[in-house]
């Protein structure tokens, strides 16, 4: 049994690999290959290329790379003829996976898409696409499983695979324990992102809120969850380019760590929004955008959030600000947030407590074993079905 799988984002790597081993320990003879990133690999993944490496968002950034993505396109299709794949399985990262799943609907191989794209946020009316080249739709969360049942799409709800992830994360306990190295001092973790896009964008603004927290509140410690190693190079580089003179301490692959010991924290959006759900720690949400993405939100976003935690809630648990030229106020608004978790015990409490109450009723684990599940039960079907025709001819 072979399965195709195509990864773009960081955090798509990750799921991916997670949903292959558990694939792998659930039928011997399973393969796995197709595009994504090292994560992927590791669990034995054979990549046609690590698409991980293109991994950015809106339309001037992915312009350039246009003929690059072709190139992968024709690649893909090439490999569907020669050695077509039992099924082609798409991880988020819509803009690239609508050509594979089109290539391989057009060779007659099932197309799933797990974690699927935003539609209920963005743009709508592309569900005509899902319903032309997806035959499945594996659901994350629970309302946009009701929102493509409700525009007949064939899709199901497993949960989301970030919480299995941090119910199975073994956390470094030295670094926990060195992270939480005073009672007085409050840690306030750091996101900047994954990709380096979200970093150059946000980072500096991050640095403008750390400066005026700091002012209020001298002994807070800053550490920052980075990707890789030259997000921190260019962290570094942007605090000194401020001039900020605040006790930052920069990590590399020590996110659950940084979240799990920090008292609240501010970050950009995206999945990682349900990991501090998951450990139940209050944060803030900032990401800039250029100004016409910020005007153009107001006619084409159809849901009232757009961070993951606030949408499960259907209320804003933690505080977002999609931000647009001059950033002051929402530095304003951040920082205020911030500094009142740091001075009022009553007031981290009380926002601990709403984390802890939604985290209860909705991070349910699973997600990874389920999907498998499905998966396998669906080819095991499609195979008997096909072995009973050609026995019939």
């Amino acid at each position: 049994m072979r399965i195709f799988f195509s990864a773009g984002e960081p955090s798509g790597d990750q799921h991916a690999a997670h949903l292959i081993a558990a694939l792998k320990d659930r039928h011997a003879e399973f393969r796995a290959e197709g595009f994504g990133g090292p994560a992927m690999q590791q669990e034995g993944c054979s990549l046609l290329f690590e698409l991980t490496q293109l991994a950015v968002m809106g339309f001037l950034r992915v312009l350039p790379m246009l003929a690059k993505f072709r190139r992968l396109v024709i690649k893909a299709e090439q490999h569907f003829d020669q050695s077509p794949p039992d099924a082609v399985v798409l991880v988020d990262f819509p803009g690239f996976n609508w050509w594979i799943a089109k290539a391989a609907k057009k060779r007659g191989i099932p197309v799933y898409y797990y974690l699927p794209p935003q539609l209920w946020a963005w743009a709508p009316w592309r569900i005509k696409k899902v319903r032309r080249f997806i035959d499945k739709v594996i659901c994350a969360l629970p309302f946009e499983f009701d929102w493509y049942r409700s525009r007949g799409v064939d899709a199901t709800w497993v949960g989301h695979p970030f919480f299995d992830e941090v119910a199975s994360k073994q956390l470094d306990e030295g670094l926990l324990s060195e992270l939480r190295n005073s009672d007085q001092q409050k840690v306030i973790a750091v996101l900047p992102g994954s990709r380096n896009h979200e970093v150059d964008r946000n980072f500096p603004v991050m640095l403008d809120v750390i400066r005026k927290v700091s002012e209020a509140v001298p002994n807070v410690r800053w550490v920052v969850g980075n990707y890789r190693t030259e997000h921190v190079e260019e962290c570094r580089r942007m605090q000194k380019d401020k001039q900020l003179d605040a006790d930052l301490t920069y990590y590399i692959d020590r996110t659950s760590e940084v979240i799990e010991a920090a008292d609240c924290c501010l970050m950009v959006s995206g999945s990682i929004s349900l990991e501090l759900l998951a450990r139940r720690t209050p944060g803030v949400v900032l990401y800039r955008v250029a100004r016409y993405v910020r005007f153009g939100s107001k006619f084409f976003m159809t849901c009232k959030f757009f961070t993951l935690t606030n949408l499960i809630a259907g209320r804003e648990v933690m505080p977002e600000f999609m931000s647009a030229g001059n950033p002051a106020a929402d530095v304003q608004k951040i920082s205020t947030w911030l500094t009142e978790c740091c001075q009022s015990p009553q007031i981290l409490q009380q926002r601990r407590e709403e984390m802890q109450e939604l985290a209860d009723s909705t991070a349910v684990t699973g997600a990874t074993e389920r999907t498998a599940e499905l998966l396998l039960s669906d080819l095991v079907a499609a195979d008997s079905k096909a072995r009973d025709k050609s026995r019939a001819a």
